[in-house]
């Protein structure tokens, strides 16, 4: 074996080392979280440690999310302070403490238009239901009443029910009543304390934004050092080439996923008006937040927005429902390609399989991280698959392999179906030469041998 065939064969090594550390360390993670849920204690005490946590999760998600409109901002500010400000330290402060400031202006707007749309639609959306309703139940019950009176069977079974309805009601509201409604009490009262817990996990939260937008760049030196410490450097690039293709996958397929979501919301909100359906703004806002979860996005925000349009009237439930399937269609073929492109690099199965699964497993935070995070996954796979594929000198391509039927063992050739008849074929002409070719010189030699007896005679 020469120098060279051992050094590719460490180097096969350690990215399989590489590839069943990651493996491994995966099925570890799945193994201590299911290990977790089975013991309360264990349970109770993550629980608690997210809870402590909560803060600062929020205020990474809200910095890594605001993060491209900041360096946005970075740099429209940084054409004017250039002009202005002679010190180079002092330009780069003020350009990152205005772009901050200016970033999280942006997202509070963000959030505060988003309530003013959602909470007085949803308020007299329920309003509208409160008026309507015993209306639509005397209707309902004139009907029923109707047709109940012209057959005597129907009317002894309703008196029936409503007999044993109201002697359930009587019992419930003696007995539980009084019982569950302390119950509601307490509940509320953890509600509103839960409230309040959150907003002020968010307000810390965007605090933490702020510190983590200003000194990211001493962060991120903070850990490459951190890496290459523990690391030898190969291992240490490696590391670092896979988190910065990360990076790059989340921050695409994110960005690209909450402009299509904006421009989706804008173009409902628009044609909602157009068609004169009720709650236009609270349809186009459910419709635009659903549509970031990808594939299934559309049909969770399908079903509240008919809902809410449906007690309004039907006849617009209708017209929203062929609007919001021309919608998906123009977001699917020309909205999303053109935005998201191919930041995942996955197929649309791929796509299914990651938000099945991820959403199962983790719920609504699953199905909007889940397809991000298997692409990652799929990443590291497809660079290891690769790598083996090249050391043993065959093609990575995919579509190669699609027809083919078996690989020649000495020239590591892929063959197809044809390729082995006409291997086959070439073999059969072979020993059909080399028959005839065998058959001439026994001939041959026949000839001359009768020829040297005839001689001799």
């Amino acid at each position: 074996m020469t120098t060279t065939e051992k050094n590719e064969k460490g180097e096969l090594n350690r990215y399989f080392k590489i590839g069943a550390t990651i493996f491994i360390t995966l099925a570890c993670v799945i193994m201590f979280f299911f290990v977790l849920l089975r013991f309360d204690g264990f349970t109770d005490l993550s629980a608690k440690l997210i809870g402590t946590a909560q803060p600062i999760i929020i205020g990474l998600v809200i910095a890594y999310v605001l993060n491209p409109i900041m360096k946005f901002w970075e740099r429209q500010i940084h054409k004017v302070t250039i002009k202005r400000v002679k010190n180079e330290a002092k330009i780069k402060k003020i350009d990152r403490g205005l772009a901050v400031t200016a970033s999280i202006i942006f997202f509070l707007l963000v959030i505060g238009l988003l309530l003013a749309a959602i909470v007085p639609a949803t308020i007299e959306s329920i309003t509208n239901l409160i008026q309507k309703l015993p209306s639509e139940t005397r209707d309902f019950s004139n009907w029923v009443t109707d047709i109940v009176r012209s057959n005597k069977q129907l009317s002894d079974i309703a008196q029936n029910t409503v007999n044993r309805i109201t002697t359930e009601m009587e019992k419930w509201v003696q007995g539980d009543l009084i019982y569950q409604s302390q119950k509601y009490i307490t509940g509320i009262t953890s509600g509103i304390l839960s409230v309040f817990q959150v907003l002020l996990n968010c307000f810390i939260g965007i605090i933490v934004a702020i510190y983590v937008m200003t000194i990211q760049e001493q962060l991120t030196g903070q850990s490459k050092k951190l890496i290459y410490a523990i690391f030898k450097p190969k291992k240490a690039n490696i590391i670092i080439e896979v988190v910065r293709h990360s990076n790059s996958i989340f921050g695409g397929f994110i960005t690209g996923k909450i402009i299509d979501s904006a421009i989706m919301g804008v173009i409902c909100y628009i044609g909602c008006l157009c068609l004169s359906i009720p709650n236009a703004m609270l349809v186009a806002v459910i419709v635009g937040v659903t549509n970031i979860i990808p594939f299934f996005g559309p049909f969770i925000g399908a079903a509240p927005s008919l809902l809410i349009t449906v007690i309004e009237s039907p006849i617009h439930a209708l017209y929203l429902l062929a609007f919001e399937i021309v919608l998906q269609q123009v977001d699917g073929n020309i909205i999303g390609p053109k935005i998201l492109g191919n930041s995942t690099g996955l197929s649309s199965f791929w796509v299914m399989f990651a938000i099945l699964i991820s959403g199962g497993m983790f719920g609504f935070i699953g199905m909007l991280l889940g397809v991000p995070v298997f692409a990652v996954i799929y990443y590291i796979v497809t660079q290891l698959v690769n790598y083996m594929l090249k050391h043993r000198k065959l093609p990575t391509n995919t579509e190669r392999y699609i027809e083919m039927s078996s690989i020649d063992e000495q020239s590591n050739e892929l063959l197809y179906e044809k390729n082995e008849n006409q291997k086959a074929s070439n073999t059969l002409s072979s020993k059909e030469k080399f028959l005839k070719k065998e058959l001439k010189n026994f001939q041959k030699n026949k000839d001359n041998k009768d020829e040297s007896n005839s001689n001799k005679k």
